[in-house]
């Protein structure tokens, strides 16, 4: 079942097109805590997004442009404003569509379904893994949190990447060294203990430096709680 996103703090509109959309069976989420709503997109991980322009904290051009950073989720603004710089500006900022409202409900469910079948045509590959708020982009091998990106190298990135896929389980130390190996890096027991920490030195710089735990004589996994 495909996943929506609705970003949309008028709670009459939004409950229209959620149950309007689950008429035509697609997961509906509604974001409530307008000061997350990239986290929520993260932990969420749609198929597409539908937000207003208008918004509380921030505005959908700021949290188009975040989801940008990460993903390339098709993206539909759903506004009152008609005017046509309003259009190109969201165009502009990101996004793949814009509808004003009022709308017809049956119009907002077509151009969905077209942007479905434009952007999932082929089997969809996930190009972001997340772990409480934390995103690893695989494409570019970026870590970003709370605004802040860091970029990894290879083998940091190697590494960072079966810790997220371990989500919070411990990864031995033999598992670790094996993707290192089959990324043609020549791998013993210390290039492993110096990867990881120089890996933590630079998660610190965006303020994670806690978030590798070491489980002595066994391997690394990630803490459960982010302080």
């Amino acid at each position: 079942m495909q996943t929506i996103l609705i970003v949309e703090d008028e709670k009459v509109i939004r409950d229209a097109i959620v149950q309007e959309l689950e008429k035509w069976n697609y997961e509906v989420v509604a974001v409530e805590d307008f000061s997350q709503v990239y986290t929520q997109f993260l932990a969420v991980n749609p198929q597409l997004v539908i937000m207003d322009i208008t918004l509380p904290f921030y505005n959908g051009y700021y949290w188009c442009q975040e989801i940008r950073k990460v993903s390339q989720v098709p993206i539909m603004f759903l506004s009152s404003r008609d005017q046509a710089m309003d259009i190109v500006m969201s165009i502009n900022m990101g996004a793949d569509d814009y509808m004003t409202k009022p709308f017809e409900p049956s119009v907002l469910v077509a151009k969905i379904q077209g942007m479905m079948r434009r952007s999932y045509e082929f089997v969809q590959q996930k190009d972001w893994l997340e772990y409480k708020g934390i995103a690893l982009q695989l494409g570019s091998g970026k870590v970003t949190y709370e605004g802040n990106v860091i970029e990894l190298s290879k083998n940091e990135f190697i590494i960072l990447r079966v810790l997220f896929e371990k989500q919070g389980d411990i990864a031995p130390r033999e598992d670790l060294m094996n993707a290192l190996w089959n990324s043609d890096v020549f791998v013993d027991d210390n290039t492993l203990s110096v990867t990881v920490a120089r890996l933590r030195k630079r998660l610190g710089e965006i303020g994670l430096e806690k978030l590798i735990t070491t489980k002595k004589g066994v391997g690394y996994g990630l803490a459960e709680v982010i302080e």
